[in-house]
C-alpha cells in the first residue's frame, strides 16, 4: 500500500503519542498545523501530529472540479455517499496507524481524528480499527454509511472516548446531520461526548479550549 503523504510536527523529544489529523474537502495537510500551538500543550505532551494530504479527485457537488478530498460527495443520503472512495480512505488510515505502530507508538496513544469530511473518515475507520486507540476526535462532521456500523464495528473500539463538536450554524455539514450521527453513536453505546458552539464550519477559541482539555485526558502526559 502507498501511504499518503503527510506532514508531520514532532515532539521537542521522543514521541509516546500520535495524534493523526485529516484536513477537510479541498484543504490538504497543511491546514491544521497551526492548532498545534494553539492547544498550548505542556512540554510533557510529547505526541507527534502527523496531517496527511488527502488525494486529488473530481468532487460532484463541486460540479466535478479537482481537488483534494478523501471521497466524493454526490450528496449526504445513503445513495449520494461514495463507499469506495471512503473505504479506500479509511484503508489508507489504517496503514497510516500500522506506520505509528511500527514507530514505536502503541496503539492506545494513538488519536485519529479529522475536520469536516476527515472528521468523518476518521469516525469511519477508527470504529473499525481492530487495534483500541485513545481516542477518536470528529470536529464538524457526521458519521458516513451509519446503516453499515452495526455490522463492520470492531470490539476493541466499542469503548473509545469519542469527542465530536459541531457549529450551530453550520451551512456546509448541517447540525442535522451532525445530531443524527450522534444519536446513531448513543443506540450502539458508544462514549460519545457531543458539543456545540455559536460558529459556521470552523473552531473557536471555545472549542480549541476544550480540544485541549480532552487530549489531556485521553493522551496524559507520561512524565
Amino acid at each position: 500500500m502507498v501511504l499518503p503523504e503527510t506532514v508531520e510536527v514532532e515532539a521537542p523529544r521522543g514521541a509516546d503519542a500520535t495524534v493523526v489529523l485529516l484536513h477537510g474537502l479541498g484543504a490538504d495537510g497543511h491546514d491544521f498545523e497551526s492548532l498545534v500551538p494553539e492547544l498550548r500543550l505542556p512540554a510533557s505532551s510529547a505526541i507527534r501530529w502527523v496531517f496527511p494530504h488527502a488525494p486529488i479527485r473530481p468532487v460532484t457537488i463541486n460540479g466535478g472540479a479537482r481537488m483534494r478530498a478523501w471521497y466524493d460527495i454526490a450528496g449526504f443520503d445513503r445513495r449520494g455517499q461514495d463507499e469506495a472512495g471512503i473505504r479506500e480512505s479509511a484503508e489508507a488510515v489504517r496503514g497510516l496507524l500500522d506506520r505509528e505502530h511500527q514507530r514505536g507508538i502503541a496503539s492506545d496513544r494513538v488519536v485519529l481524528a479529522g475536520f469536516s469530511q476527515g472528521g468523518a473518515i476518521a469516525l469511519f475507520a477508527g470504529l473499525r480499527q481492530p487495534a483500541r486507540l485513545a481516542g477518536i476526535l470528529a470536529l464538524s462532521t457526521y458519521l458516513p454509511l451509519a446503516d453499515r456500523l452495526a455490522e463492520e464495528a470492531h470490539p476493541a473500539n466499542a469503548a473509545v472516548p469519542i469527542l465530536m463538536a459541531h457549529g450551530t450554524h453550520d451551512p456546509m455539514v448541517p447540525l442535522t446531520l451532525a445530531e443524527s450521527s450522534r444519536a446513531a453513536l448513543g443506540e450502539r453505546g458508544y462514549d460519545l461526548d457531543f458539543r456545540t458552539y455559536p460558529m459556521a464550519h470552523s473552531l473557536c477559541a471555545e472549542e480549541v479550549a476544550d480540544l485541549r482539555e480532552w487530549l489531556l485526558r485521553v493522551l496524559p502526559p507520561r512524565s
